[in-house]
């Protein structure tokens, strides 16, 4: 990916502890009953609370190299399926549940496979924007991916999978968002993988709300 101009703050902006610390405040407290599962290359992911299909599992199977690191988190949300996926498929609005960016505009495409977006996130962090690619947008399968692909940020060759089933009693949605990055300079992938799973979580507390609330309003009886 291109790589920051010379003498750009953001080239030494080192993930630390305060960068986490200000993604948690700029999301507001962040719950601790996700699962946060390791994912380790080509192997099935796996969760202690919430059992994940294998036909959903394969598709968070990343390779790894020795300077990434791996992870996913989980969601369950009160809304259906398709009510959550609407949401989520939406790769030229990712703000609509993601509050740490700013504005989005698709620069290449029309939002099928292959489409390239610039998005631009909130002050605070270690990155000011980000070029994204479309990797899978799979309707019936509910599967979304992309992959960053150039900008200004330390997250570099991150590629995200976010897959959605129905929860066992089927009134409800499980969403499982992984995602392989490459370690920055000087930080390490406890480091790394902390700060990321934090975004992710967030993220997903986000949309949780925000389908829920889509659920309860097409529910509720019309006067």
């Amino acid at each position: 990916m291109p790589a920051n101009p010379q003498g750009s703050s953001l080239l030494l902006h080192r993930i630390s502890n305060n960068s986490t610390a200000a993604v948690t405040a700029a999301a507001g407290a962040v719950a601790t009953d996700n699962s946060l599962m390791g994912c380790q290359k080509r192997s099935p992911l796996t969760c202690s609370t919430t059992p994940v299909p294998e036909s959903v599992a394969r598709f968070h199977t990343h390779p790894v190299g020795p300077n990434q690191c791996c992870s996913a988190v989980v969601q369950q949300i009160a809304a259906p399926v398709s009510t959550v996926w609407s949401v989520v498929r939406r790769f030229d609005n990712p703000q609509a549940y993601k509050h740490f960016v700013k504005s989005c505009h698709v620069i290449v495409g029309d939002g099928d496979v292959g489409t390239l977006r610039e998005v631009h996130v909130i002050s605070g962090l270690p990155a000011a924007r980000s070029t994204e690619r479309l990797e899978i947008l799979d309707d019936e399968r509910h599967v979304l991916s992309f992959s960053v692909v150039g900008g200004e940020h330390r997250l570099a060759n991150y590629r995200s999978v976010t897959t959605l089933h129905s929860t066992p009693a089927g009134n409800g949605t499980v969403v499982v968002e992984s995602y392989v990055v490459d370690v920055p300079p000087g930080n390490t992938k406890e480091e790394t993988s902390l700060f990321a799973d934090t975004i992710v979580r967030c993220n997903l507390q986000s949309l949780a709300q925000i389908a829920e609330n889509l659920a309860r309003r097409s529910n509720k009886p019309s006067s």
